[in-house]
């Protein structure tokens, strides 16, 4: 396992769509776990393949607590199949270090993806796992939540992230 570097906004490959996945090979599994290891070291709740650089339909999903057992989830080629209620909330992001903002999502979702192994599984959600699974879905599809935001919240966060960028290459 490897801690890979997280692609932070604007780098153009946080918009490429990731492509599906078909078998679950020892590269994808390689993924997996180097997601897995990047995602806890961050510290995030989630990760997309494409925040590393790689173009596949895998993301991660831990949304336990510090003191609670870790419970990933692995969400391969994910489709939301339903979507109810709607709820705004705070939302932050790996790509985009340091900021926080109010997202609209759907307040449940049901997804079907393939896990590890795999199989095919559905999972009906709610709360932070809801807004975790639309956040990464939105990543795999090259959908960012600074897309999300209302033109005044986009330009500060744009602002934010290039002063952000100006500091790390001086």
């Amino acid at each position: 396992m490897a801690i890979r570097t997280i692609l932070h906004y604007p780098d153009p490959r946080l918009r490429q769509k990731a492509q599906p996945v078909g078998e679950i090979s020892p590269e994808i599994t390689k993924l997996i776990d180097d997601m897995a290891e990047t995602m806890y070291a961050a510290p995030g709740v989630g990760l997309a393949a494409t925040q590393i650089g790689e173009p596949h339909r895998v993301f991660l999903v831990d949304i336990a607590a510090d003191d609670e057992p870790s419970n990933l989830l692995v969400f391969i080629n994910p489709e939301i199949v339903r979507q109810e209620g709607q709820l705004t909330g705070p939302e932050g992001c790996l790509s985009f270090p340091g900021i926080s903002e109010d997202i609209k999502r759907a307040e449940r979702v049901t997804v079907r993806a393939r896990g590890r192994d795999g199989a095919t599984f559905e999972i009906a959600a709610d709360g932070l796992l809801a807004v975790a699974i639309q956040h990464e879905l939105d990543h795999l599809d090259g959908v960012l939540m600074i897309d999300r935001m209302g033109t005044l919240k986009k330009r500060i966060v744009q602002r934010k992230m290039q002063k952000r960028g100006a500091e790390a290459a001086s």
